[in-house]
């Protein structure tokens, strides 16, 4: 329908379009173009930290002379970075080069991720314009609109994201396990262990929270809790269904933060343990 805007009022003109009358209400090639910068940040980031292989765990134990850190001493460290749990020292050589074992770990989380409903319409605007923003024309609308949805490779694969909920699930229990080892500390001389509160322990918590957050208010698994239900007030085991539903519907509400909070999350948790690992920054202990 067409759209009249503050300024063809003024000037008396007819109505402009709604993709030509968008332009006027504010920048919103914003958002698109913020979200590149934050996804492309995130990916190198992400990458590089897996080829690094290093400085993963605090207490930061060191290579071996395979070019691989220990299970035993990664697994006694208090803090482990959420891109290398659960670390698997899997030794995997090409020529010189030690295979991370992050590349195992990392491509179930981010296949989560990728396929996610949220992270979908995020960068199919961003990287594709498709659409870039509501009521504004993607560039070369006629040559593009043969649609096929995601019935076509790769697009087809975004529907494993029912399935890559099952992983990131377990993943969540992972990194809650490492975020309770986190409050346990090594005495360096004894080897005594002790209960005690670091920053790190903050960060790791707030971590694991805010991806449980995102992982439980997703799509898919709102759908195991309240799909394929057709009366909800039938018996008593639907009617619990329904108040489940309700409180993973308030997350679900609320995904496209815990998307983003989880990422930045994730990220500044490993950047922390990487320079607590380097000895640029110190632990402060709260108790």
């Amino acid at each position: 329908m067409p759209t009249y805007t503050a300024q063809s009022r003024e000037a008396g003109r007819a109505p402009l379009p709604m993709d030509t009358a968008r332009s006027f209400t504010g920048a919103w090639w914003l958002q698109p173009v913020l979200t590149v910068c934050a996804l492309t940040a995130f990916g190198i980031y992400t990458t590089i930290r897996a080829f690094q292989n290093q400085y993963f765990c605090y207490p930061w134990p060191g290579l071996d002379a395979g070019g691989i850190a220990t299970g035993e001493a990664v697994h006694a460290a208090t803090y482990l970075s959420p891109f290398y749990s659960p670390y698997l020292p899997i030794t995997l050589s090409i020529g010189t080069f030690v295979v991370s074992p992050a590349f195992y770990i990392l491509v179930f989380p981010l296949a989560f991720r990728m396929t996610c409903y949220y992270y979908r319409k995020a960068y199919y605007r961003a990287f594709f314009w498709d659409p870039p923003a509501c009521a504004v024309t993607e560039p070369l609308a006629g040559p593009r609109m043969r649609y096929t949805g995601e019935r076509e490779f790769p697009f087809l694969l975004q529907n494993l994201h029912r399935y890559a909920f099952y992983a990131a699930a377990v993943f969540i229990v992972i990194l809650t396990y490492d975020a309770i080892k986190a409050f346990i500390f090594t005495d360096p001389v004894t080897g005594a262990r002790s209960f005690g509160i670091g920053v790190g322990t903050l960060v790791l918590v707030v971590n694991v929270v805010l991806l449980a957050l995102y992982t439980f208010g997703c799509h898919s698994w709102r759908h195991l809790i309240g799909g394929s239900v057709d009366c909800y007030s039938c018996s008593g085991g639907t009617r619990t269904r329904y108040g489940v539903w309700k409180k993973v519907s308030f997350l679900n509400s609320r995904h496209a933060l815990y998307a983003w909070l989880s990422m930045f999350s994730v990220a500044g948790a490993d950047i922390y343990v990487n320079l607590l690992a380097r000895g640029i920054i110190t632990d402060l202990r709260i108790l």
